[in-house]
């Protein structure tokens, strides 16, 4: 990064449709605002069906973004289409842009090309806040969260080494290092049995954080036990849970929710589980690196990850 000079921020579409056009040229205005030379690619509105486009316009949006290697590639949002493209992409020109400086930026669908990256080449990225929903919102959906774009700020230029958060109690003097990667639950357990997915050697001992949206806690328990079961959560030094929000309860439910499901997976397994990361499908929230080393370390309730 060039001292005075913006940093080239691309955002681009590889999965959902943008439907609001206005909300992607709203969140280009408040990065520049925030002193981004923030560019759309030239594919970022294309539609089709429920996509950003064909396959292979998607796929070639990726490419065009690796080859041009601005400071920040910036998805414009998730949904669903990632997972259509991950045979094809060219992974070592992804990870010749990140060479070259760029960071890989996003959360939800985009979790599939974040984890598949670094399975692939051992290439760092960053899950964060996607363009729309993170910087497109108008006053009436609650505007731009500011915790979120200072974050985000100054994970782009290198000025954060670690977030903080309330966790609960029971954890105090915990403190492990490793491998800190994970990001969207459902995307990472789709990938499980796939060569997209990091090798066990590669994440052995890490610290795997995870979030979800629109899932009911037993299905986030199904997630989680079947990465247990599958020998992926157990190897890990500690998990730590971001949100997991806009499910419905169910009168079935007899007091089974969110804390509920917590409970019994911490019966299932030694490995710290601990809460409160602010992190997901929530309008405040941190940018982590995926594929770092780090240290998750806890003083009394307030938890702590470094870089």
């Amino acid at each position: 990064m060039t001292p005075g000079v913006p940093m080239q921020l691309t955002v681009f579409s590889p999965s959902g449709a943008v439907a609001d056009a206005g909300a992607l040229q709203l969140a280009l205005q408040r990065l520049r605002a925030l002193g981004f030379d923030a560019r759309r690619d030239r594919a970022a509105a294309a539609r089709r069906q429920r996509f950003a486009g064909s396959d292979e316009q998607r796929l070639a949006a990726i490419h065009r973004v690796a080859e041009q290697a601005p400071s920040i590639a910036m998805a414009t949002r998730g949904g669903y289409g990632l997972t259509r493209l991950l045979d094809a992409i060219a992974w070592k020109k992804l990870a010749r842009s990140v060479q070259r400086g760029t960071r890989w930026v996003g959360l939800s669908d985009f979790t599939a090309l974040q984890l598949a990256l670094l399975a692939h080449t051992g290439a760092p990225s960053w899950a964060g806040p996607c363009a729309i929903e993170g910087f497109g919102r108008d006053a009436a959906a609650g505007g731009m969260d500011d915790v979120t774009a200072a974050c985000f700020g100054e994970a782009m230029r290198g000025e954060l080494e670690a977030v903080g958060f309330r966790t609960e109690a029971g954890f105090d003097g915990l403190e492990v290092k490793g491998l800190l990667w994970g990001s969207n639950l459902a995307m990472l357990c789709s990938l499980i049995g796939t060569r997209h997915l990091p090798r066990p050697a590669q994440v052995k001992g890490g610290i795997l954080f995870v979030e979800d949206v629109n899932e009911h806690p037993y299905r986030v328990e199904r997630m989680l036990l079947q990465l247990l079961q599958a020998g992926v959560l157990g190897a890990q030094k500690a998990v730590v849970l971001g949100s997991f929000d806009a499910w419905t309860p169910s009168p079935n439910d007899r007091g089974y929710g969110l804390k509920a499901m917590v409970r019994h997976l911490r019966s299932a397994t030694r490995v710290p589980i601990l809460t409160g990361l602010p992190f997901g499908h929530v309008p405040t929230k941190v940018t982590l690196p995926i594929g770092r080393r780090a240290t998750l370390a806890v003083q009394g309730r307030q938890a702590f990850i470094g870089w």
